[in-house]
């Protein structure tokens, strides 16, 4: 008659759920690893989806600008006030400027140079008081982590090419925020700085240093 030996069953039985238990997590993070190489996937191709609509937009801009450098006459440039190399574009006598940036003009009439004035004006303002606010809070001191700095679309109109307006935008918020960053003017302060003036509790660009930026000129 055979005896069972019930040590040596238990210890199978018991070696057979490890196992089976080991199977089981291994099988789990097999799961794990798909789901994750699955979200990963998805993520690339949301981001390569990203990367081809900025690149059509950018074409499109592209194009748009091409074709208004062959323009010429009576082209109102599809009523965005603002051109680009071609000084017979802008019928609109009442005032007609010309923009130098980069090497290259740009052309545009009293609306247009009004709206560039601003982007600069409103710049510096943001500019100052994200700077202002960074050197009160102690933080790192850098305009370019400004989530304002990086749309540089505030006050925007679409009278002028947007790119323009983002590009005239930084170039007065940089100067702001280093005004306002800088130690050396307390928030009492109410005269000039480097790059501004307050006037009455408002703050503008320094007449001089629009003029740098923009350097507009009528003709």
């Amino acid at each position: 008659m055979k005896i069972f030996n019930f040590k040596n069953l238990a210890a199978m039985s018991a070696f057979g759920l490890v196992a089976l238990l080991g199977t089981s997590e291994m099988a789990n993070a097999q799961h794990n690893r798909g789901n994750d190489q699955k979200h990963e996937r998805k993520a690339n191709k949301r981001l390569e989806k990203l990367d081809k609509e900025r690149a059509k937009a950018e074409r499109k801009r592209q194009d748009h600008w091409n074709r208004q450098d062959t323009h010429s006459g009576n082209d109102r440039s599809r009523g965005m006030g603002y051109y680009r190399g071609n000084a017979n574009a802008n019928t609109n006598r009442n005032g007609r400027y010309r923009v130098s940036r980069n090497g290259s003009y740009y052309y545009t009439d009293n609306r247009g140079a009004e709206l560039l004035r601003q982007a600069v004006n409103e710049g510096y303002r943001q500019g100052f008081e994200a700077g202002r606010n960074d050197r009160n809070g102690r933080r790192r001191i850098s305009y370019s982590n400004s989530n304002v700095y990086q749309s540089g679309n505030y006050g925007y109109q679409s009278y002028v090419d947007q790119n323009q307006y983002q590009y005239y935008f930084r170039q007065g918020f940089e100067r702001g925020y280093q005004d306002g960053s800088n130690s050396r003017y307390q928030d009492d302060y109410n005269g000039d700085y480097e790059y501004g003036s307050n006037n009455g509790g408002k703050l503008n660009i320094l007449g001089t240093i629009l003029g740098q930026i923009l350097n507009l000129r009528s003709y």
